[in-house]
């Protein structure tokens, strides 16, 4: 995402752009990727290839705002935070808790904005953090102004270099916890990649950028503005450090374009807005104490905006209440029930309990295909008869199953969908608050136009399958479009999916009536990711409501 430096930010760390089916890697975003999930603890950056420089074009070494991948994540002290965020918080109706809290960080370039905000990063100690930056931000230039640029006599430090109008859309839906995508700019040719970043919302958003107080609208939506206050021969220098050492600039350049532009832009435009400011950091992330009241400020707004997944009340909201209209159980015929009865009993090895749920499964697959819309279609047969039949009525199928156990239910649905798509969704517990977490994420290109199979082989509590859903819905899948499958669930689930996304199709094998206090099924079928994958404990093996603890 966007945690680079700009022209105007000689002193900020770089990272890389990517597809948009690659994960993203940055301290700013996560989503849809096709890397596996050894990449969320790979701590080698990847590098992807530079574009040969324009001879005609100004000599340049960065080519995008983002040229090399880090993983999403800050190790202190006290612990690892994952910085690569994540869907918002829902409560047991489907709607949003209270919104992100947004910090603003201005200052002029180089005064070390992005310094300031690893530290605050690293003080807070939350584990959800987004860095959003101006530098994505630039606007694509035209032919002239691509000339310009080259002979850098094109000032972007300007506001009309920025385009506010897509940065103010992007942040208000960050805020909100929305699902966003992130331009990728390309400093070589002046324009946005055609790969944008996907990013979730987090507990904190840290925005900074040089003209981050320059916007009426932008202003509304930070909750802290901190304006960072470095000398201006500091930033000289570094500017000086950064142009010659990493970017083969000459100093008369360097000193011309500051004294035409930069300058200038600090002056007439960024320096006025300290007046907005909050608190000011005089000397930027060297000023701890001024850090400690950022980070004091911080903690107090969000212990009010405190945000738990109270699993009471999806155990409590639903009891007594019938069955929804929305769930579909097949058939307990005596086939199913001694599928059931085998897979069931604890003495059950490994090997038989991987065949039955297997069968289970595919028996499961062929039921839900059953719910889909069809068409009628006309076929002539090899007899030259007319044969009245039936299609799918839409695009296509995406399989997407909840790790680990979910994923046991793929190679059922490829058997009986030819070519389908698959993604995949890891969501677990946070054993600290209780709350599910997401933590990785891999979608197919356009799901929004398809129907959507989401698997998981046990659904207590119902709280991944809630989340899961929600994931979805913020990639723009319809909710009537969603299929959510599960071997065994408890009614407790059935009914908290159901009440908050009332579109959802459910589908199952089996529901038992009651979940105990530790939220396992019972009767249940135990831990099924253990006994599937052969990892189940000697004892206390319980079910980890879809996937949510591994």
């Amino acid at each position: 995402m966007a945690t680079t430096s700009s022209d105007s930010k000689p002193d900020e760390p770089q990272t890389d752009g990517g597809t948009e089916g690659d994960r993203s890697m940055s301290r700013s975003d996560s989503g849809s990727g096709d890397d596996s999930l050894d990449g969320l603890s790979n701590h080698v950056p990847n590098h992807v290839p530079r574009c040969p420089l324009t001879p005609s074009l100004s000599p340049r070494k960065r080519t995008t705002s983002q040229s090399k991948t880090e993983p999403p994540l800050l190790r202190t002290s006290k612990r690892t935070i994952y910085t690569a965020g994540r869907p918002p918080w829902y409560n047991v109706t489907g709607t949003t808790f209270k919104e992100a809290f947004v910090i603003g960080l201005c200052g002029g370039s180089a005064s070390g904005k992005t310094t300031v905000a690893n530290k605050i990063i690293e003080a807070l100690d939350v584990p959800w953090v987004v860095l959003l930056s101006m530098d994505s931000f630039y606007k694509v230039l035209n032919k002239e102004e691509q000339e310009l640029a080259a002979k850098n006599e094109y000032n972007f430090d300007h506001p009309d270099a920025f385009d506010f109008e897509l940065l103010v859309n992007i942040l208000r839906k960050l805020k909100k916890g929305k699902s966003i995508k992130v331009p990728v700019y390309d400093f070589t040719t002046h324009s946005r990649r055609k790969e944008w970043k996907t990013v979730y919302g987090a507990n904190v958003v840290i925005f900074e950028g040089i003209l981050a107080f320059a916007n009426k609208e932008l202003l509304k939506l930070l909750d802290m503005k901190v304006f960072v206050d470095t000398d201006s021969d500091i930033r000289l220098i570094r500017r000086l450090k950064r142009d010659i050492s990493q970017r083969g600039r000459d100093i008369s350049g360097i000193i011309k374009q500051y004294n035409k532009f930069v300058k200038p832009a600090f002056e007439q435009y960024i320096e006025p807005t300290v007046q907005v400011a909050d608190i000011v950091v005089p000397r930027g992330g060297e000023n701890f104490v001024a850090l400690d009241l950022i980070v004091q400020h911080v903690h107090s707004q969000l212990e009010k905006r405190k945000m738990r997944w109270d699993i009471s009340a999806l155990a409590s909201a639903h009891q007594g209440q019938p069955l929804p209209k929305t769930l579909s159980v097949m058939e307990s015929t005596p086939q199913v029930r001694g599928m059931h009865t085998i897979i069931r009993n604890r003495e059950t090895n490994r090997d038989e309990f991987i065949f039955y749920s297997k069968r289970l499964m595919r028996l499961l697959i062929e039921h839900a295909l059953s719910f889909l819309p069809l068409k009628s279609v006309s076929v002539e047969t090899p007899q030259g008869s007319i044969y009245e039949g039936k299609r799918l009525c839409g695009n296509r199928i995406t399989g997407v199953s909840i790790l680990r156990a979910g994923e046991t239910m793929e190679q059922a649905l490829m058997a009986v969908c030819k070519d389908i798509r698959l993604g995949k969704i890891l969501i677990q517990t946070n054993h600290d608050t209780g709350e599910p977490e997401l933590h990785y994420l891999r979608l197919p290109k356009d799901i929004s136009e398809d129907y959507v199979i989401l698997m998981d082989s046990t659904v207590s509590t119902g709280a991944a399958a809630l989340m899961a859903v929600r994931v979805l819905l913020d990639h723009d899948v319809a909710e009537d479009k969603i299929f959510l499958l599960s071997l065994l669930m408890a009614e407790m689930g059935v009914h908290s999916v159901a009440y908050a996304f009332p579109k959802v199709r459910i589908i199952t094998t089996a529901v038992d009536k009651e979940v105990n206090d530790q939220f396992h099924i019972i009767p249940g079928i135990g831990n099924f990711g253990d006994r599937y994958f052969g990892t189940d404990a000697p004892s206390d093996w319980c079910e980890s409501d879809e996937g949510m603890e591994f």
